[in-house]
């Protein structure tokens, strides 16, 4: 199983490790900032962030080592395993805030949605990868399979609810599967299948503190209960930033509490106020061509596998960082969906520097014959 080409250190991706190390740089010293009470030392969250990230750099080590073609062995397992971590978390874990969503491990809060996320798009990945479809593409009884792979924990992780998470995972369903090629049949069914989706989930679906949260979105002048508060106190955090920002730890919405989730959801907020336009179209420049470096690794893959897993990942993060930004800038309702590498999170963090890892795994033995 473990099998080692010394020629993959001659392939190492030292491109994406460094623009892996800048993101993690402005990661930290944003939490340090968000979180700091003007005590001499930092918040114990950016110590136990930094170990987070010491440790998920191990992980990374650790998935360099291994192939990444015995993921596509495992994949059912692991598929498997977080589906059960799921149905345990809403059968024996204590509601959190009406939420069911960690299981405490003592020394670390697991989120199993965040791994789960993960493990979709590697089951995907080798579904897609041992099925070919014909000249004209997928047709619809092609789909069942990695559609009802999706179900499931789709279903397990609304049902917590968490709305924004279990939209992830239709997202890179969508993404994956139109990567695949359909049919034009069956992309008429499935786009009308979702429109008749969103309605009816719209109606009977969501509950009431979701449909109040888009309503806020769509028309936040009429919040007598000033529900729209996050929106609205994360997008003056955004605008007062300015060209070159606020200075560093010099914010006033987050260090005089006027944004809520400062660290977690809206941790993007406060680097703009601190480090203005000019700051901001830095960091998502980093972290967008890590992203195109990504769907370079996708097209370079040995595989077939390799290709579908490369891309799963890259939509993963995207869509994840697509839905925070649009979010913190009232551009789209708040759904707790964190920032990749950004935000604070041990369990989102984690999964990110795994994905990461699997990149890079399969840039490095893109010269291998399987």
């Amino acid at each position: 199983m473990f099998r080692f080409d010394r020629r993959a250190l001659h392939n190492f991706d030292w491109v994406l490790l460094l623009l892996l190390v800048m993101l993690s740089v402005m990661s930290l010293a944003n939490l340090f900032s968000s979180t700091w009470n003007g005590g001499p030392s930092p918040s114990p969250l950016f110590f136990k962030q930094l170990y987070f990230f010491l440790f998920g750099y191990a992980l990374i080590l650790i998935v360099l080592s291994v192939d990444y073609s015995e993921l596509e062995m495992l994949a059912y397992i692991g598929y498997a395993v977080v589906c059960l971590l799921l149905i345990y978390t809403k059968l024996f874990v204590e509601s959190i805030a009406g939420s069911q969503r960690w299981i405490d491990l003592g020394f670390f809060k697991l989120q199993p949605s965040e791994p789960t996320k993960l493990m979709l798009v590697v089951v995907l990945a080798s579904c897609y990868a041992r099925f070919e479809a014909d000249e004209e593409g997928y047709r619809l009884q092609d789909l069942l399979r990695p559609a009802a792979l999706t179900a499931v924990p789709f279903v397990l992780i609304l049902i917590q609810p968490d709305l924004g998470t279990s939209l992830m995972l239709a997202f890179v369903f969508v993404s994956m599967t139109l990567f695949a090629r359909l049919r034009w049949p069956t992309l008429a069914t499935l786009g009308a299948s979702g429109l008749t989706a969103v309605i009816l989930g719209w109606k009977y679906g969501l509950k009431p503190y979701q449909r109040r949260r888009v309503e806020t979105f769509l028309n936040p002048e009429s919040d007598p209960m000033n529900h729209g508060y996050q929106i609205k106190q994360s997008k003056i955090a955004v605008g007062s930033g300015e060209l070159f920002g606020k200075g560093f730890m010099e914010g006033t919405q987050g260090h005089l509490n006027f944004l809520p989730e400062r660290h977690t959801d809206f941790a993007f907020a406060v680097w703009c106020e601190e480090l203005g336009f000019a700051g901001s179209i830095f960091f998502l420049g980093c972290f967008f061509f890590m992203l195109l470096w990504g769907l370079n690794i996708a097209l370079s893959a040995r595989d077939k596998f390799g290709v579908f897993l490369a891309f799963g990942i890259v939509m993963l993060i995207f869509w994840q960082a697509v839905v925070n930004l649009f979010m913190i800038m009232g551009m789209l309702p708040v759904v707790g969906i964190p920032l990749p590498l950004f935000s604070y999170g041990g369990s989102s963090l984690l999964t990110n520097l795994l994905a990461i890892g699997i990149l890079m795994s399969i840039r490095m033995r893109r010269f291998q014959k399987r």
